[in-house]
């Protein structure tokens, strides 16, 4: 194993970790705005109303993203795997 092929499997395995958190952290931002948006026109100041309009949609997502985080996840391992094997 060279540094190269280290450091290209680390720098895959971060780039997939954002790939992964990316879509929860999206929705997760957007809904927070929404809601912020929301707080600020009505003036109501609840410091809790964000947490479940936010967790909801991070749990949504979730659950539509799960398929294609599976996929990629697969898809990584099997390549680290085959790469592995031919050493």
């Amino acid at each position: 194993m060279t540094d190269e092929f280290v450091v290209d499997i680390c720098r895959k395995a971060v780039q997939i970790t954002l790939m992964m958190a990316g879509p929860m952290l999206l929705a997760g931002m957007i809904v927070g705005l929404i809601v912020s948006i929301f707080q600020a026109t009505t003036q109501i100041n609840e410091q809790t109303l964000t947490f479940i309009p936010k967790i909801v949609a991070v749990f949504v997502t979730l659950l539509i993203m799960t398929p294609w985080m599976i996929h990629s996840l697969t898809s990584y391992t099997v390549e680290i795997f085959t790469v592995i094997a031919t050493f």
